[in-house]
């Protein structure tokens, strides 16, 4: 009988006793709004492995892909905030999906904490090899010159390269038809091949097709140029000051998560973004790593969320 009691009161003890051990004390999970095998899942894998071993627990990676990370942002907003479930998120996530469908079953501003920023990949605008056009100031004189005639491609109403496109426009003063793909792939593919003639794309995505004489580029939206491609002036350069649509990815958690689990985290993450071997994997995604404190990268959030809500709004944008 006292055996039993004794075993009932560990029992009954037990959900008390793991809380008071140090944080973590099990596995966690990073919801990743993606497929596997693309840039972002590659991302996620990279600070996982290097986050598992940081805190000597397993990061699970969960892909929850569909409906322009509608699904795997709606499931990780209803995860418990615990500190046991992060999320992959991105400029995409949380500045842009709630003006495009109105009807979002959560706030991206409300229902996480803010973590950190892993890496900004900025954007380059790249054209067709057969473009009568050699730089960006001489894209923008041909697009003057021939309003409506040409395309540009991008992955999805409301990807980001879709914005970047409207934000060129709005400030280019163009006029440049858009032609949405389902999928960065195929909208690449056709660039190449001539159906359209310019993509607003990030480094990672696009350079290596320009290392490989597939397409050209015109500019970079970067404060300033990048070391791997010296001689790609910035947007600013080559005419077009102010332009800045960047595609960043970070860490947030559920709401409720703790303080401390957060500032853990993010503590973790500027360790490995210092590692010899993650630097140089950004620096092959045409990316440079984040870190901000948590405090920072909220207010940067809420800025980002309030700065697309006017271009989505002006362009007419709306999600597929």
């Amino acid at each position: 009988m006292k055996a039993r009691w004794l075993a009932c009161l560990i029992l009954a003890l037990l959900p008390g006793l793991m809380l008071a051990q140090p944080y973590p004390n099990r596995g966690l999970k990073l919801i990743v709004p993606y497929p596997p095998g693309g840039g972002n899942d590659n991302l996620a894998r990279l600070f996982g492995q290097k986050l598992a071993d940081r805190l000597a627990q397993p990061v699970v990676i969960e892909n929850r892909p569909g409906a322009a990370t509608v699904i795997g942002t709606e499931l990780a907003a209803k995860a418990p905030g615990d500190g046991y479930t992060l999320f992959l998120s991105s400029v995409v996530t949380h500045a842009l999906i709630s003006h495009l469908y109105p009807k979002l079953a959560v706030d991206p501003l409300r229902d996480f904490v803010a973590i950190t920023t892993l890496a900004v990949a900025p954007t380059v605008v790249v054209a067709n090899r057969n473009l009568p056009a050699n730089t960006l100031a001489e894209l923008i004189a041909l697009l003057k010159a021939n309003p409506g005639k040409y395309a540009y491609a991008s992955g999805g109403a409301g990807a980001t390269p879709h914005i970047a496109g409207e934000v060129f426009k709005s400030m280019s003063g163009t006029d440049i038809l858009h032609v949405p793909y389902k999928g960065g792939g195929p909208a690449l593919t056709d660039l190449i091949g001539g159906q359209v003639h310019v993509m607003f794309d990030t480094a990672a995505s696009a350079m290596p097709h320009v290392k490989a004489g597939r397409l050209k580029a015109l500019a970079l939206a970067a404060p300033k140029r990048l070391a791997d491609f010296p001689d790609l002036p910035t947007v600013a350069e080559a005419g077009l000051p102010g332009y800045s649509v960047d595609s960043w990815y970070s860490l947030h958690a559920p709401a409720g998560t703790p303080r401390e689990v957060v500032a853990r985290v993010h503590a973790e993450i500027v360790t490995i973004q210092k590692m010899p071997d993650v630097i140089e994997r950004l620096r092959q995604l045409g990316a440079t790593a984040g870190g901000m404190p948590p405090d920072e990268f909220d207010r940067f959030v809420r800025a980002e969320h309030a700065r697309y809500a006017t271009i989505i709004k002006n362009a007419g944008i709306r999600g597929e």
